[in-house]
């Protein structure tokens, strides 16, 4: 099992040494997997635990001031890719004003040397960390041949030719093109989260749904959803979701909401993730509640299509 570091600072992770890559890692998307392999391999080779440094909230995140980015996963989302991938440690740094200003050279002595004994570094070719993103391959190599680790640069991962990127797989999202997002992710695109209490209109409405809080993570999709939801017994469970601020009932905050067809059961407080299959439409403000159970009908219908369903009658949960 990973086990999950945050601090910079402390004693040693691996005592003995370990074999690490370092990076963003937002949706661990084919690349990264292709690089965490290689990184497994290796320390498999020398005896040596696998580890990853990572960083919440992102460093492009942190830095965004006009644009905010739209994230791919969340920290939970990591952990579950990183352990797939059979990583032994995590250290996933807070990235906050003070981790922004340590220089490059600060980076390696605490947290490759002191916290991991790094062994053994693989990173991308247009690596850069520290202030000013001064920190390069060429001071890192300099550094590994005084300290004793060696650094490897890890090559671009394509697929059809293309460099697989995260930057591209968010356009592919925001586009709705969840099957090309699907290849270069490696699965499906997801959105997981607690199911938290709502303000029960959907049951009201005839369309009971499980809502999970995007916090403060902004989500490369929006809009009306065909999905399978994951995290209860068996199979995915099919449904219709909306994601977005909900402007017919005056909403502000985004919200995941999941009507899970012919399923009656309380989702409160579970870990749900949402799984986006094909996009329906975009959300839109409706005249009245009339004018939106009309269209919720039709969303349901054309998601039950879509997954390969009957259709029925309504149905839902409890949450």
């Amino acid at each position: 099992m990973i086990q999950v570091f945050h601090d910079a600072a402390g004693p040693p992770l691996a005592p003995g040494g370990s074999v690490l890559c370092v990076g963003a890692f937002d949706g661990v998307h084919r690349g990264h997997r292709a690089l965490l392999d290689q990184v497994r391999r290796r320390a498999d080779a020398l005896g040596l635990p696998a580890a990853v440094v990572s960083f919440e909230p992102i460093p492009r995140e942190f830095f965004a001031r006009t644009t905010p980015l739209l994230r791919l996963s969340d920290l939970h989302d990591k952990i579950e890719q990183f352990e797939a991938a059979g990583i032994d440690i995590l250290l996933s740094l807070n990235f906050d004003a003070e981790l922004a200003h340590w220089e490059a050279e600060r980076f390696i002595a605490c947290v490759l040397v002191d916290r991991l004994q790094a062994r053994e570094v693989f990173v991308g070719a247009d690596f850069r960390f520290g202030h000013g993103r001064k920190g390069d391959v060429a001071l890192l190599r300099a550094a590994g041949a005084d300290a004793g680790f060696r650094v490897e640069v890890f090559p671009d991962f394509a697929v059809d030719g293309a460099r697989v990127r995260s930057s591209h797989i968010r356009e592919l999202l925001a586009a709705g093109d969840f099957d090309g997002a699907a290849a270069l992710l490696g699965r499906r695109f997801r959105i997981g989260g607690t199911v938290v209490h709502g303000q029960q209109l959907g049951r009201r409405l005839g369309y009971p749904t499980a809502n999970i809080a995007l916090g403060s993570r902004i989500s490369p999709v929006n809009g009306i959803f065909a999905v399978r939801v994951h995290g209860l017994a068996g199979e995915p469970h099919p449904g219709v979701a909306s994601l977005g601020v909900r402007p017919t009932v005056d909403g502000s905050e985004p919200l995941l909401e999941a009507h899970l067809f012919d399923f009656d059961g309380d989702l409160y407080g579970r870990r749900l993730d949402v799984e986006f299959v094909a996009k329906l439409r975009d959300e839109e403000k409706f005249a009245d509640l009339d004018a939106l159970v009309r269209q919720m009908d039709l969303d349901a219908a054309a998601a039950r299509t879509i997954l390969g369903l009957p259709q029925a009658a309504k149905a839902g949960v409890t949450a």
